[in-house]
């Protein structure tokens, strides 16, 4: 069955169908990849039932819903989170993004070092860093509800009681007046962390407004909110930078993800925010993925 599954969805343009055809049957039958593999070559017979729950999700995959919908589950690091409609799906390349962020929050002194995740989605990011970083107290900060429900369970799973899940707008946050006391239950929350944080992290909207992706699986599925960031792609990530310039703590640390374009507009709208040593790295791929920055003097 698997060939057959394979060359569905082969034909449907799905870019690694081994691999999917693989997922889809372990799902069905709660087994790893690997045992499906074994499966296959001792030539194990299905039951009617999950042949039939198989056929219906390759007929989903087919029509190209996320993988990670019809399983209801996605990969990130150590990690398997619950996504669905409504949440952006972390992407393999993230994982990068997370390992810059983990390595600053692992180099302070502090014995419990503060991290802050802006732009949540899932929770990936802000999850692996509490799971990598045992000490550290980690925010996370989500304006979609939809998403923030989804983070809610991924918290609940992994949080530990470290990961604190905030539901906001980061424009709350620049638009209060610095004179006054905070006026809504973000900035109220993050008041206390004013200059205290040691790393901050993002993986914001990004894309530019007249650049819609050509995958399907992005396109019709992750949620625009997540996705699109003003006409240069930048909107968001600039909020941030003057956001972040006020809770992160001198010498504290500033991560975040773009695209492979974006690196040198971002190291120069965070240097003429403050920011120091602005640099921009690549991922596994070898494409640029993350621009990170330091807050002022070293601790």
């Amino acid at each position: 069955m698997l060939g057959e599954i394979r060359a569905t969805l082969e034909d449907a343009g799905i870019e690694d169908p081994t691999v999917d055809a693989e997922l889809i049957v372990g799902h069905v039958l709660k087994e790893s990849r690997g045992r499906v593999q074994a499966l296959a070559i001792m030539g194990t017979q299905l039951r009617d039932e999950q042949h039939d729950a198989i056929e219906d999700l390759v007929g989903e995959r087919s029509r190209r819903v996320p993988l990670q919908h019809l399983t209801g589950r996605a990969p990130f690091r150590n990690l398997e989170l619950a996504v669905g409609p409504g949440v952006f799906v972390p992407r393999p390349e993230t994982e990068s993004v997370a390992q810059y962020a983990i390595d600053a929050l692992r180099a302070v002194r502090d014995p419990e070092p503060l991290a802050l995740d802006l732009c949540t989605g899932s929770g990936a990011l802000a999850l692996a860093l509490a799971t990598e970083v045992p000490s550290a107290r980690v925010w996370a900060v989500e304006k979609s509800r939809e998403a923030h429900a989804w983070a809610e369970r991924n918290v609940a799973e992994y949080g530990d009681g470290r990961v604190e899940l905030l539901l906001g707008d980061l424009a709350e946050l620049e638009a209060q007046d610095p004179d006054a006391s905070p006026a809504t239950p973000l900035g109220r929350a993050l008041t206390p962390f004013t200059g205290r944080v040691h790393v901050l992290v993002s993986n914001p909207p990004y894309v530019p407004a007249d650049m819609v992706p050509r995958d399907p699986e992005v396109r019709d599925h992750d949620p625009e909110m997540a996705l699109y960031g003003g006409s240069d792609g930048l909107d968001i990530v600039r909020v941030i930078s003057r956001v972040a310039r006020g809770l992160v703590a001198p010498g504290g640390a500033l991560v975040l993800e773009h695209a492979e374009t974006q690196g040198r507009a971002i190291r120069d709208l965070l240097t003429a925010d403050g920011w120091r040593s602005a640099a921009t790295h690549p991922d596994l791929t070898g494409r640029d993925r993350t621009t990170t920055a330091v807050n002022g003097d070293r601790l």
